[in-house]
């Protein structure tokens, strides 16, 4: 597509199992759910309003078979706690309280059985049946009365006459009862200790996108999971909605979506987060032409979103339009101080390219001990494409009070295979500061010395030239001439993402670092840095992709290239005799 040009359709940035489609096009649906019975029971027992059955919209029935969905070999669920995050107005309320109701009176716990041919239900032949759990116990928690009372005002219409009866439902405002007391749902506010020792069978986490320290969010969700998890059949889930959070706040949502793309990335370990998210494309735009098609395609089933509404509130001049992306375009903006947004970053990804044998690049090295991440970047010369080729942070759920230290070794064989595979012109390194306890060196002083040794003279420009300091790799970015370059490096590779003038590979950690990289002003003008000195959101390869489309460019304009292009300008004449 041409640059500016709108497309007819725009497509989505999609998360979760609910988008993927098989070969042949069809959305890929699990293969033993007990969604089947849920979808079943909700049609019978629910509903839209008096005389017409609940229905889900083909988007939220496949979110219920995946929500649902059973291991074969255990007949335990997938899925331990989800998160649905949609765009404003999508329905995330009533999806979930069917949910709840069916947790509060329906058949939400795995049976054993299977149905069969012709069954009363419906459902799938092979499929799982449930049954009714013995004691339900659903929250809807908030972090304030008016966001509980979104869901639980929903109940007293959700319900059928039929449920009313069968279940002998007792409607209250904050707490429904059912089977004379047996089963419960209630509402949940911030008070973490009034929490504290609840055996829930199944939480409801709402708007976790305000869920912030001040108003004790973090200890609400924590004491819900530890309730969660101690359940007495361990089939006890949670799920939370939200709509795209603002980055920098430190809510539920926020750390949540960073926990997701974490384990996205392989840092940490996939403990069973179900995460689902419908977005707008990087490369939408807020303007009159690409509206319509971008919410059409945010706003997947939800068809009662009035398109020309929400266009009008997005163009209005007093809606900042970081605000309209959250909103309408479900997409995760940048803090304000931030150095670029994910969907800035994301949009120069390039599906399907990728490093070849023997190509040229350059490699940017960022060193660390423990404390921050140490990273490993290449740009390939021909057109700037950039590559992580390597990162070592220490492990989010490594043990307190055990000391971590960067495999140097490992690190070292990447660098081996970087020489082995392609062919490097420049390699920078910068040490960090971090100092080795054993003889009282940089931990890194060593090795970029090593690497010097091994490849130097195969580089084509050394990191510090001629004199007696002379050094092919080591680049010690505590030199302010040093950081004045890389300053102008920063606000370049800036201008390049803007400009959609660079290419990377999407590489899921890189992305992270990128977004978590924070403005910071010196005397030369901006460079990057974390949001705090003790962050555990690392920059580091952010560092790396800046140092290496730097050192591209000194490459580029170095006399080595220049008389190099000129030597190949040049050409002989041959008399064929």
């Amino acid at each position: 597509m041409a640059d500016g040009e709108v497309p007819d359709v725009v497509e989505p940035f999609t998360l979760g199992p609910t988008w993927k489609r098989g070969s042949d096009g069809r959305f890929l649906l699990p293969e033993c759910t007990l969604g089947w019975h849920c979808l079943a029971w909700t049609a019978t027992y629910l509903q839209h309003y008096v005389g017409k059955p609940w229905q889900y919209t083909p988007e939220q029935a496949r979110l219920t078979l995946w929500w649902y969905a059973i291991d074969p070999a255990t007949g335990r669920f997938v899925w331990r706690d989800g998160v649905i995050q949609r765009l404003k107005g999508w329905g995330k309320d009533p999806v979930v309280g069917t949910w709840a109701a069916f947790e509060f009176v329906g058949p939400c716990r795995p049976s054993g059985q299977v149905a069969d041919e012709g069954n009363e239900w419906g459902i799938p032949p092979g499929q799982p049946l449930g049954m009714q759990h013995p004691a339900a116990w659903v929250q809807i928690a908030a972090v304030s009365q008016d966001q509980t009372r979104n869901t639980m005002t929903l109940f007293p219409s959700l319900f059928s006459k039929r449920a009313l009866e069968e279940y002998r439902i007792d409607l209250g405002k904050e707490i429904i009862y059912a089977d004379r007391g047996r089963a419960r749902i209630e509402a949940v506010t911030s008070s973490p200790r009034a929490l504290e020792g609840g055996r829930p069978t199944a939480s409801y986490l709402n708007e976790t996108h305000h869920w912030v320290e001040g108003n004790q969010g973090h200890e609400m969700a924590a004491v819900i999971e530890r309730n969660a998890t101690k359940s007495a059949d361990g089939q006890s889930r949670t799920m939370a909605i939200t709509n795209a959070y603002e980055p920098g706040e430190d809510s539920v949502a926020e750390r949540t979506r960073e926990a997701f793309e974490s384990a996205e990335a392989g840092r940490v370990v996939d403990t069973g987060l179900f995460y689902d998210s419908l977005e707008a494309p990087a490369e939408a735009k807020l303007t009159e032409e690409w509206i319509v098609p971008t919410l059409k395609a945010v706003r997947g089933d939800s068809t009662w979103l009035d398109v020309e509404r929400l266009k009008a509130s997005i163009l209005d001049v007093r809606n900042p339009p970081s605000r309209s992306r959250r909103f309408w375009f479900n997409q995760i903006v940048a803090a304000e101080d931030a150095y670029l947004a994910r969907y800035e970053w994301d949009a120069c990804q390039a599906e399907g390219v990728d490093l070849e044998q023997g190509d040229e690049v350059v490699l940017f090295f960022d060193g660390s001990k423990s404390d921050d991440a140490t990273g490993l970047v290449a740009c390939r010369m021909s057109d700037g494409f950039v590559k992580a080729l390597g990162v070592w942070q220490r492990p989010a759920n490594w043990p307190d009070g055990r000391p971590w230290r960067v495999p140097r070794e490992e690190v070292d064989g990447v660098v081996d295979n970087a020489f082995a595979t392609w062919r490097p012109l420049a390699f920078f390194a910068d040490p960090g500061s971090g100092f080795d306890e054993s003889d009282g060196e940089r931990y890194w002083d060593g090795f970029i010395d090593s690497w010097a040794q091994r490849y130097g003279k195969r580089l084509k420009l050394k990191a510090v030239p001629g004199g007696v300091s002379r050094h092919a790799v080591m680049w010690d970015m505590r030199d302010p001439r040093r950081q004045q370059v890389f300053t102008e490096a920063v606000d370049r590779m800036y201008r390049d993402v803007l400009e959609r003038q660079l290419v990377h590979d999407g590489h899921k950690a890189l992305r992270q670092h990128v977004a978590n990289a924070r403005r910071r002003t010196n005397r030369w003008g901006y460079t990057i840095g974390k949001e705090h000195r003790e962050s555990a959101r690392k920059v580091d390869l952010a560092v790396c992709a800046v140092g290496a489309r730097m050192l591209r460019r000194m490459v580029l304009n170095s006399t080595v290239w220049a008389k190099r292009t000129s030597a190949r300008g040049k050409g002989r004449v041959v008399v064929l005799r």
